[in-house]
């Protein structure tokens, strides 16, 4: 017994007089001492020569034992810690300009959007907008769209399930009625907004997209304001170079009507793949207000005229940006949306 007590106050020792100056050093001082194969194992094994009626004091000076290997282990890796972080703080060089800070940007079709919304600001439109669930009335039937209109087979419509009166809205038309409900003429307004059709996605085509329409009722509004107010919108965001043109079309709740195209921003009118190598590209919609549509609203047809107009968003970003796939614009792609940091 006085053998092995005069070997644990040698080993004790030896421990007391290690020293580590590095991980590789504490981790021999732990294999050595501590590990499976190591001395303090070793001499905790010699429990079984104690005699019986000391096992109990034995066994306390060998936990007693063990507990100061183990805590002069960790004192050797804090000490390794403290010295590494002093070392640290002192080559860190506090003159070097900091990391720079990601910043990140506004969407394309945001951007694009902002950019409509200040452009027709400028001529005196407010803007207004309205519920994206919307029922009948103020998404067909109040634009001159009864129940059974054919004009309801031009858009593939996300109907409610529980109630079929409901609808995810075709078109931001429905703010337009919502507005003329409320508001007697003069009214000139823009309503930005998303809107969803049941329509299979690929490049060309998503089942949600982003419209801007305007609206302006006032009396003796005429077909030359609304051509007027166009050439200023179109030369605001496309330059000054851009040419226009209308050709008659058909809307329900516009008449008469008419689409507008603009010389392709890709090929400058030459022709290519992206205008179908005609050198046009279509916009947007537009027309004189149905007298019928302001008839719903107990607006006089006689007194009061107006013009409308709406445009998908995606589609003037498409031109501005020269995008081809309207899938990136919801597919989150970073290496896409950095390319607008900084843009406007």
């Amino acid at each position: 017994m006085e053998q092995l007590l005069q070997q644990i106050e040698e080993v004790k020792q030896e421990m007391a007089a290690f020293e580590a100056t590095n991980n590789e050093q504490a981790e021999a001082f732990r294999i050595k001492f501590l590990g499976t194969k190591g001395v303090v194992k070793g001499i905790m094994g010699e429990m079984m020569q104690v005699p019986v009626d000391q096992k109990k004091e034995f066994g306390q000076l060998l936990n007693s034992f063990k507990t100061f290997a183990e805590e002069r282990y960790e004192a050797l890796k804090n000490g390794l810690q403290s010295a590494e972080e002093q070392s640290g703080a002192t080559d860190f060089d506090w003159t070097l300009p900091g990391d720079a800070t990601p910043v990140g940007t506004r969407h394309p079709l945001s951007l694009v959007r902002n950019q409509m919304v200040s452009i027709f600001k400028k001529l005196g439109f407010a803007v207004a907008e309205g519920p994206e669930i919307e029922d009948d009335w103020h998404n067909f039937t109040a634009l001159n769209l009864p129940e059974h209109h054919p004009a309801r087979d031009m858009q593939d419509t996300f109907y409610l399930h529980k109630n079929p009166d409901f609808l995810l809205r075709t078109h931001t038309s429905s703010v337009q009625a919502r507005v003329l409900e409320k508001q007697k003429p003069p009214v000139r307004i823009i309503c930005p907004g998303r809107v969803y059709r049941n329509e299979t996605i690929s490049a060309r085509a998503h089942c949600f997209f982003h419209q801007v329409e305007g609206l302006y009722v006032d009396e003796h509004v005429s077909f030359a304001d609304l051509k007027q107010t166009l050439y200023f919108f179109v030369q605001e965001m496309f330059g000054k170079e851009a040419k226009i043109r209308f050709r008659p079309s058909y809307f329900p709740f516009t008449e008469p009507s008419a689409e507008m195209d603009i010389s392709c921003t890709v090929c400058g009118g030459s022709g290519c793949s992206l205008c179908k190598h005609t050198g046009w590209v279509e916009i947007l919609g537009c027309g004189m207000v149905h007298p019928k549509m302001l008839e719903n609203f107990n607006i006089d047809s006689n007194k009061f005229t107006g013009f409308a107009f709406g445009m998908g968003v995606e589609r003037i970003c498409q031109l501005k940006y020269r995008i081809n796939d309207l899938r990136l614009y919801s597919q989150n792609d970073i290496r896409f949306l950095r390319q607008f940091t900084g843009a406007l």
